[in-house]
């Protein structure tokens, strides 16, 4: 424990107390006002480019803009009516209707240059395509394997692997599940059990890898179950459904050590695996001078199977299915041609091959994989500074919001991360989604499974928003955030059996929603 002396935002030098935590990875540092845990140290000493006077400190974008699309903002009372009409789920509101779009990351990030001129040379043969020779030998290249299953996007890898695999009452382990996951071991009898470290599912903590399987466990269960009932463990490069956090270099092996010791098929999801790099590289020391395709490597050659959604990696679109031993492509390849589309093709527009493997090569260029963890962790220190409850340390995909902080008395059967989806709509244009219970499924009783986090995520596609619309996005928050009283609950108009988050129409308990926007109103005069 150090003191050190800060240049305060008023101009004013106060002192405050810095812990360093020593992790066997690395240093993590951080400090506290008033009990609030405030990552701009550990946001300051990891910019890719520091500026001269630490005020001015911003994320820098490695790239620049020469092509615009038009963006409208709804007056409130117009938005108010949009997001009823659209049975305030998020999913179902119009494009047309939003004025930053923070749903997801996947498939809408900007590509670069070099994508779309490489989607200009595409071989469109139906078999044998030189399309198709290029995405391998850029899988080759990254992740150093031979074996390469495409597929139209990373659920549709997440179907090959549940056929494959899981048989009926066999068990999937994960570090925490995804949602298009666990709706397709479930579909073929299968069940998922969550392992995550306990420390994953704190809030707001110091620890930089809070994706981390709990080990100890994982070995208990196997021996529990049975290694024979064990279809496959999973692990999820950065944990979507908690606030997309990494998961340690250090963590993944010992995973897969286990599973080698067992017999059981390790399995890991890379679709955000360039966040994850990043965060190994920032936060764990022996990834510091590794570089980036010696990390993916590493893990390739550890893993038995490696699957990804290019709409996330690379930034482009489609998915792979990739490994190094023969056997485990002969398991899988049947099922392409049945599902997807021919072995070379597996669905996917050859243009967009051609971009998913310029994609690739791209992901390990530390200058464009750091865009978005630096821009998310802007985000979230703005609205951390603001007092707004958020996830932290700031993870990949997006800022999430704490709803369960905004809302601590409503029951998880209002859909408390829902409903502030719906509110901060109203309250500026912004389009997020709801990962809480409402993305959860019901038990096979019909009963509610309860989410142990309700977020709502702020997804920051990369290459896409600018700096002023992020501070537009955090003093929106902030304002919702002062006023969270206003905010009510919701309830179901239609509920479909499976992946209700989709598709789902719910409905304001009671008239919260117009009482929201007439306050809008009062504070903001005639402003959009």
């Amino acid at each position: 424990m150090v003191s050190t002396t800060l240049f305060g935002k008023n101009g004013i030098y106060f002192r405050q107390r810095f812990t360093f935590l020593k992790e066997e990875s690395g240093y993590f540092c951080t400090h506290f006002i008033k009990n609030r845990i405030i990552y701009s140290l550990y946001y300051y000493f990891n910019m890719a480019v520091k500026f001269y006077k630490e005020e001015n400190q911003v994320p820098l974008e490695m790239h620049k803009v020469r092509m615009v699309q038009k963006l409208s903002l709804l007056p409130v009372e117009e938005r108010l009516r949009k997001i009823q009409d659209a049975g305030n789920n998020t999913f179902l509101l119009q494009n047309r209707d939003i004025y930053l779009d923070m749903l997801t990351d996947s498939g809408v990030n900007g590509m670069t240059d070099l994508q779309f001129a490489a989607s200009m040379r595409a071989d469109d043969a139906y078999a044998g395509s030189e399309t198709f020779n290029r995405v391998k030998a850029a899988v080759k290249e990254v992740f150093g394997t031979s074996y390469v299953l495409p597929a139209h996007q990373g659920r549709a890898c997440e179907n090959i692997l549940a056929e494959a695999y899981v048989k009926p009452g066999m068990t999937t382990l994960m570090n925490y599940h995804f949602t298009t996951t666990k709706a397709h071991i479930t579909r073929v009898g299968g069940t998922v059990e969550e392992l995550v470290a306990r420390k994953g599912l704190e809030p707001r903590s110091n620890e930089p890898f809070k994706g981390d399987f709990d080990l100890e466990l994982l070995r208990k269960t196997i021996d529990e179950k049975g290694a024979e009932n064990v279809a496959f463990v999973r692990v999820e490069a950065g944990t979507n459904l908690i606030g997309g956090q990494p998961v340690s270099l250090e963590n993944m092996l010992a995973v897969t050590d286990i599973c080698h010791d067992t017999g059981v098929i390790s399995v890991l999801d890379a679709s955000l695996l360039q966040d994850n790099v990043y965060f190994m590289k920032m936060r764990e020391a022996r990834c510091k001078y590794m570089q980036v395709k010696d990390i993916y490597r590493l893990l390739a050659d550890h893993f038995d199977i490696v699957y990804f959604s290019a709409r996330k990696l690379g930034f482009a679109k489609g998915g792979i299915i990739t490994c190094q031993d023969q056997k485990y492509y002969k398991q899988m390849m049947e099922y392409v041609p049945l599902y997807e589309g021919f072995l070379t093709y597996g669905g996917i527009d050859v243009r967009t091959m051609e971009a998913l493997a310029q994609g690739l090569y791209e992901s390990l260029d530390l200058e464009y994989i750091n865009q978005g963890p630096e821009f998310i962790n802007y985000l979230c220190k703005e609205l951390d500074d603001y007092g707004v409850p958020v996830i932290l340390p700031s993870g990949g995909l997006g800022c999430h919001l704490d709803a369960g902080a905004f809302v601590p008395n409503m029951p998880h059967n209002e859909y408390p991360a829902g409903a502030v989806g719906c509110a901060l709509y109203i309250a500026g244009g912004i389009r997020g989604m709801e990962r809480g219970t409402l993305s959860e499924q019901r038990e096979p009783d019909g009963s509610e499974r309860y989410s142990e986090l309700e977020l709502l995520r702020l997804a920051v596609p990369r290459r896409v928003f600018t700096l002023s619309q992020l501070k537009y996005v955090a003093d929106r928050v902030k304002w919702l955030w002062d006023n969270r009283e206003l905010i009510g609950g919701l309830e179901w108009l239609e509920e479909p059996k499976v992946l209700r988050f989709f598709f789902g129409r719910l409905k304001e308990k009671g008239y919260w929603q117009e009482q929201l926007a007439e306050k809008f109103r009062k504070d903001f005069g005639n402003s959009l």
